[in-house]
């Protein structure tokens, strides 16, 4: 059976999978269905291997971190077993893996952003390979809580509109009730055409033979 070797390689990373076609499930012989080993060399560290399970709990930790950190949230991810760990360490990230062997102490490793970017592109590089057909129990990208995305936006910019708004408002409102009113225009009155009803009443009796009225 052949043995296929592929390698992803970046600036400060360099990725190496070795392993077999499954021939159970009809796979190619270019294939990689049966993993039988790894090989991982990052700048200024020593290189690092181990099985399956050390490199997917790699890619379970490394890749939402880093989503995370896109995003502005930095927080640490581990594993259950505990394999792999990554959190900030000030302007940088820390790395930790712990060995399934006993006696074999932890390994850390402090990565700056360019070093970290470059991880994820091979990591994500072999995840993508349609040669590697491995079924990875990764977790599924999920978008980030509510809560997080609002945790890291500072007070002063979560409130300060609000605030602003309000101050405007009531400093608007003082102004209105200090100021006068403006006054009101007096409206004229409309004279009237006909007798004033408060004018007096001629008493002359009125002369019919020179009225038109009485004209035929």
């Amino acid at each position: 059976m052949q043995k296929n070797t592929y390698r992803y390689e970046q600036t400060a990373a360099r990725l190496l999978v070795e392993g077999y076609p499954d021939l159970s499930a009809s796979q190619t012989n270019d294939s990689i269905g049966i993993l039988s080993g790894w090989r991982l060399q990052l700048v200024a560290a020593p290189e690092l291997e181990g099985t399956r399970e050390h490199l997917e709990a790699l890619m379970a930790v490394v890749m939402p971190y880093a989503r995370h950190c896109l995003s502005g949230v930095r927080r640490p991810f581990k594993t259950e077993q505990g394999f792999v760990s990554i959190g900030p360490d000030s302007e940088a990230h820390q790395l930790q893996l712990r060995s399934s062997r006993e006696g074999v102490d932890p390994l850390a490793l402090r990565l700056d952003d360019a070093e970290l970017s470059d991880l994820v592109r091979c990591l994500d590089r072999l995840r993508l390979d349609q040669r590697v057909q491995l079924s990875w129990e990764l977790p599924a990208d999920q978008p980030l809580p509510r809560h997080e995305l609002v945790e890291r936006i500072p007070l002063r910019r979560r409130f300060g509109p609000s605030f602003l708004g309000g101050f405007a408002l009531a400093a608007t409102a003082s102004i209105a009730l200090v100021l006068p009113l403006p006054p009101q225009p007096q409206q004229q009155g409309v004279e009237a055409t006909g007798p004033r009803s408060d004018a007096p009443i001629d008493d002359a009796p009125i002369d019919t033979e020179k009225s038109p009225l009485t004209e035929r």
